[in-house]
C-alpha cells in the first residue's frame, strides 16, 4: 500500500533564515490555539534546535505534551520532523511518519516554504479519512505561519 504524501507551498515576505526562525522558533505563536493533541490549549509549540531535538507542546497547566523527533536541522534551508503520532493521535515513539519543511529564496524575493509529510501509508489500512484531516490540518497551518511571518516583516 502506498499514499501520496501531502504536499503544499506558501510564500512569505522574509528571506529563507528569517523564515526559517520564525517557522521553528515561534510555533506556538502562529499554531493554532485548541489545534493540539493537549487536553487543555497550548501555551507554546517547541522544536529543540538541533538534530535528535525534541518537538512538543506545553499546554495551559505546564504539561509537555511529545510530538516527535528532529531528524535533520539545517537552518534557512530545512526542516525534518518525524511525526510520532500515531493513528489514534497519540505519542508512540516506536511510529513516525515525516515532516519535511524546505526553504527557498523566492525569485521576487521572500520564500517558498514547501511541507511534505510522507510515509503515511505507517498509518495503515483505513485511514483516509486521517489522511485527509493531516492535509486540511496542514494548508491551514501554512497558512497561519504565513500571515504571522508576513506580518514580523
Amino acid at each position: 500500500m502506498s499514499i501520496t504524501p501531502i504536499v503544499h507551498s506558501t510564500t512569505v515576505k522574509a528571506n529563507p533564515a528569517r523564515a526559517f526562525e520564525l517557522f521553528t522558533q515561534r510555533m506556538g505563536k502562529w499554531w493554532g490555539v485548541g489545534q493540539t493533541m493537549g487536553q487543555s490549549p497550548h501555551r507554546d509549540m517547541v522544536v529543540e534546535p538541533h538534530k535528535g531535538g525534541k518537538w512538543f507542546e506545553i499546554d495551559a497547566n505546564g504539561k509537555e505534551i511529545r510530538w516527535g523527533t528532529v531528524a535533520a536541522w539545517e537552518p534557512g534551508s530545512k526542516l525534518l520532523l518525524h511525526w510520532q503520532i500515531n493513528s489514534k493521535f497519540a505519542f508512540d515513539p516506536d511510529f513516525s511518519t515525516d515532516v519535511e519543511i524546505t526553504f527557498v529564496a523566492a525569485k521576487d524575493g521572500g520564500t517558498v516554504i514547501r511541507l511534505e509529510h510522507r510515509n503515511l501509508e505507517r498509518f495503515g489500512a483505513g485511514n483516509e479519512k486521517l489522511v485527509g484531516m493531516l492535509d486540511t490540518g496542514w494548508i491551514g497551518h501554512l497558512g497561519a505561519v504565513k500571515n504571522y511571518i508576513d506580518a514580523q516583516n
